[in-house]
């Protein structure tokens, strides 16, 4: 074993001990320094400790919050209290076209607001109500989708029942989605749920009126801050022709006409991979992981994807990456020198824990631990060879875990959760949030490279922080 290895195998036992012996033996199955050969077995997707704060959400987030909410003409009803959907509104910046309130609902927050007396007598007949007072407040909605809480499966509310009369009823898909909170271990079963209610009720059931040989679907990107935008662009130069977006920015005639894409392009493996699957098996479209993160792993899935077709496709995509190449290396050449060694700590959800990683190494950064909130042994899989042997991976980290390995690894740069932010502010640490991107973005492809670049500068070598002290800084003056 390596020094660095050794090192923080000694760290997450020391960090261990302080648990009682179950909880100990429990927590070390997630807790793993990596092997890039992929003998490093981090446990994960199980249920989390009781009595440890982590940092997952629910089933209805992974639903409402990831899968459906960014698809912008349909209403997302969040069928339950008010408090689950209130939370989930507006929160990820899911950018998206169109007029809001007129044709464009993705900041809508619509909510059955449940009371006690709902609990006792069911709410069916106030979502039928919920629903024919959507379609008349908003006649352009193109459908409605019910994202159930927790207290609709508890009490056993029929809403297949009721998105079917309403279907009937209003003349729109009227989708019941089954993504309570309490489902599953964290939002990745809401992404499954999600994924399969597409699946049943709106895969198939449009038709490309003119199919063409380089038609492509956007699979699992959520146009955070223009993500999906500025991956479109590259698409599209390539001579490509991007058909559906899934979901940022998104419509239902899009997911309906999927079917007749002839490659799926899927960013975020952990939220659609289930689709992508469904529809080599059933239709016979094969998909392609790409990362759009950082120059190299562009190029990278640039040539990639082009491969799969014909020379006149891999030609123009030559012929993109000249184009950008001089930004990209102004940008690094630009930004390096002020982030060259800088040493950073990632801890989030989706794709970004790996995918990430080559953003920052063209950067000059360093990372020197990652993990994911809600992954799974695939999404380690692929993540064991992104990073050097040594490196420490954490696993559904618990708050005392992630702020003790912070603490005596003295990465100059968090980059995690709003959970997270607060926590390591205080503790005088540069910290970005990189669910959705810090109010900035986008970070995706040639466009968000720069803008990637510029906010890691400005977080890390920004003056404020030498009017704070890290926490082993003190230690060290004490």
């Amino acid at each position: 074993m390596s020094e660095p290895a050794e090192r923080n195998q000694a760290l997450i036992e020391e960090t261990l001990a302080v648990y009682p012996e179950k909880a100990r033996k429990e927590r070390a199955k997630h807790l793993q320094v990596n092997d890039p050969g992929g003998g490093c077995p981090v446990k994960s997707n199980v249920k989390s400790r009781p009595g440890v704060m982590t940092a997952r959400g629910c089933a209805y987030a992974g639903s409402k919050g990831v899968v459906w909410g960014p698809v912008k003409d349909m209403v997302h009803v969040s069928h339950g209290p008010v408090g689950c959907g209130q939370y989930s509104w507006a929160g990820r910046r899911n950018y998206a076209g169109g007029e809001r309130g007129v044709d464009s609902f993705t900041t809508f927050h619509i909510t059955s607001d449940f009371q006690e007396r709902d609990i006792v007598f069911g709410g069916d007949k106030k979502l039928a109500q919920l629903c024919r007072e959507v379609r008349e407040l908003f006649p352009l909605a193109k459908g409605i989708t019910i994202q159930s809480e927790c207290p609709v499966g508890l009490i056993g509310d029929d809403i297949e029942a009721v998105a079917k009369q309403m279907t009937e009823e209003l003349g729109i898909p009227v989708v019941p989605v089954r993504c309570e909170g309490f489902r599953g271990v964290s939002q990745s079963l809401g992404h499954h749920i999600a994924n399969d209610s597409i699946r049943d009720h709106v895969l198939g059931t449009r038709q490309l009126p003119d199919p063409g040989p380089y038609d492509v679907a956007l699979i699992g990107d959520y146009n955070i801050g223009g993500d999906a935008w500025a991956s479109r662009r590259i698409l599209e130069e390539m001579g490509l022709r991007v058909i559906a977006q899934w979901s940022g920015d998104g419509t239902l005639n899009e997911l309906g006409q999927t079917p007749a894409a002839k490659l799926n392009l899927i960013h975020c493996y952990r939220s659609m991979n289930y689709i992508c699957r469904h529809m080599e098996e059933t239709y016979g479209i094969p998909w392609m992981e790409y990362n759009f993160f950082g120059p190299t792993r562009t190029k990278e899935s640039i040539r990639k994807i082009a491969q799969f077709f014909d020379g006149r496709i891999q030609e123009c995509s030559e012929a993109v990456i000249q184009k950008y190449e001089p930004l990209m290396r102004q940008t690094i050449e630009r930004y390096r020198p002020r982030l060259e060694g800088k040493r950073v700590m990632l801890y989030v959800g989706g794709l970004r824990p790996r995918h990430l990683v080559g953003a920052y190494e063209d950067l000059g950064m360093e990372v020197i631990g990652t993990g994911y909130e809600f992954g799974h042994s695939d999404d380690y899989q692929r993540t064991y060879p992104e990073l050097p042997a040594g490196v420490i991976l954490y696993d559904d980290v618990t708050a005392w875990e992630f702020e003790r390995f912070v603490e005596r690894l003295a990465p100059d740069l968090v980059a995690s959760g709003v959970k997270e932010k607060y926590v390591f502010h205080k503790m005088g640490l540069p910290f970005r949030q990189m669910h959705s991107w810090d109010y900035s973005g986008p970070y995706h492809g040639f466009d968000g490279f720069p803008v990637f670049a510029r906010d890691m500068d400005m977080t890390v070598n920004n003056p404020s922080w030498s009017l704070i002290r890290a926490p082993w800084d003190r230690k060290e003056e004490a």
